[in-house]
């Protein structure tokens, strides 16, 4: 092993020979030997068709689920449940809806307090990182509100500052804007993009959206199903400073063009003339 090689920080992220069956009368297999290393505050983005396994791996990383083969480790420690080390962003809020925007934010640090008994210095902080976190999000001014009073662009907002409360290494986000409208969604891809270059953890996003994986993602893991596994990665050839006008490019409608029939091969899907004539009643 050289020098370089020796300095070089174990990856953030590192899965090997990575298998998950998920038993019954008929055992499914829903991931079979994944492979994948993800780098200290890199931006990788998963998609697939449905049925790949990209949330399963997804919880697998989070200890929300466990493997049934292979080995898995964070910053060179094995995985083997939750830690403070990695927070999750479902695409449904899961909010606590008798209490407020701030309160939201705050719970798991007042659930920290609760059993570690932290001092007042300790929880003056939390509240500070509180309102620093309000900030970023632009939601200063609802921190009183109630969640049932936000819209979903700003309850996923909420979400998002709630996993960020206790500075994860690696934030994991499950299609977290996938019930907004188009137009809160390319808000919130921004937001996203700000949020990981100032607090700079390493983010893990499961998405249907190819355009929403190359506009945020550094890396594009493509994953092919039955069984899921890793298909293709993309690395993503445009720097950090991206604008939404980026998505009408040629290189990134090409990209796009690229991964999205890959998918279609992937799952089996054929676009043929003689396919859309039969299908129609056609000879």
């Amino acid at each position: 092993m050289g020098a370089s090689e020796a300095l070089k920080p174990a990856p953030r992220i590192a899965v090997s020979g990575l298998g998950k069956i998920f038993p019954g009368v008929t055992p499914v297999t829903a991931l079979d030997n994944i492979q994948l290393e993800i780098g200290q505050n890199e931006f990788v983005t998963l998609v697939g068709a449905s049925g790949c396994g990209k949330s399963t791996l997804l919880r697998i990383i989070g200890g929300l689920e466990y493997h049934s083969s292979g080995t898995l480790a964070a910053s060179g420690r094995p995985i083997e449940g939750p830690g403070a080390d990695r927070a999750m962003v479902f695409q449904h809020y899961s909010l606590y809806p008798w209490l407020t925007v701030r309160e939201n934010i705050r719970f798991s640090r007042r659930l920290k307090a609760h059993r570690q008994q932290l001092t007042e210095s300790d929880v003056e902080r939390a509240s500070g990182r509180a309102d620093s976190l309000l900030e970023l999000m632009g939601l200063s001014a609802m921190a009183q509100a109630w969640p049932s009073q936000l819209s979903g662009g700003m309850q996923q907002r909420v979400a998002i500052a709630r996993a960020l409360m206790s500075r994860p290494e690696v934030l994991l986000m499950d299609e977290p804007f996938g019930a907004l409208d188009a137009q809160t969604r390319e808000v919130m891809h921004d937001l996203i993009l700000h949020v990981f270059k100032l607090e700079k953890p390493t983010i893990v996003f499961v998405t249907h959206d190819v355009e929403e994986a190359i506009y945020l993602g550094q890396r594009v893991v493509l994953m092919a199903p039955r069984p899921g596994r890793i298909d293709t990665i993309y690395d993503v050839p445009f720097g950090s400073d991206r604008r939404q006008d980026l998505k009408h490019s040629r290189e990134f409608v090409e990209l796009k063009r690229e991964i999205v029939e890959r998918i279609r091969q992937t799952a089996g899907m054929r676009t043929d003339t003689d396919l859309l004539a039969r299908l129609s009643g056609g000879e």
